[in-house]
């Protein structure tokens, strides 16, 4: 059973509007406190790392206007070391442009006639 349970994988929303509450040039150093906390409470681990990305995101605005919300990817290892990182949805991403990119050579031609019939229209009139 313990194999199963070796890399623990969860996804939260962490709200961050409470950040708010504290001096404005402290927020975002009370924001990286408070992703911590979360972590250690909901994965039950005192070890917790956050990768670089989220931390330049959560910096991203500056020291005192961090994100209300974020969406973050915790992963615990067998070792009880917490990963968190910022979520990424990709599937949702890859399905959209594929749509967009089939939608654009069905628009394309029906152009081109529209702009080839209209000099023959033309030409018939002078003549």
């Amino acid at each position: 059973m313990a194999t199963v349970e070796e890399n623990l994988t969860r996804v939260y929303t962490i709200n961050l509007g409470r950040a708010w509450i504290t001096p404005q040039h402290k927020r975002t150093d009370r924001v990286i406190n408070m992703i911590r906390e979360f972590a250690t409470k909901h994965m039950k681990s005192d070890k917790i790392k956050l990768e670089q990305d989220l931390n330049r995101q959560i910096w991203s605005r500056g020291k005192t206007n961090p994100p209300r919300k974020v969406r973050v990817k915790m992963v615990k290892d067998e070792d009880g070391v917490v990963t968190v990182s910022l979520y990424e949805d990709l599937p949702a991403t890859t399905e959209a442009p594929a749509a967009v990119e089939e939608k654009k050579p069905e628009v394309a031609p029906a152009e081109t006639t529209a702009t080839a019939e209209e000099p023959k229209a033309e030409e018939s009139k002078p003549a």
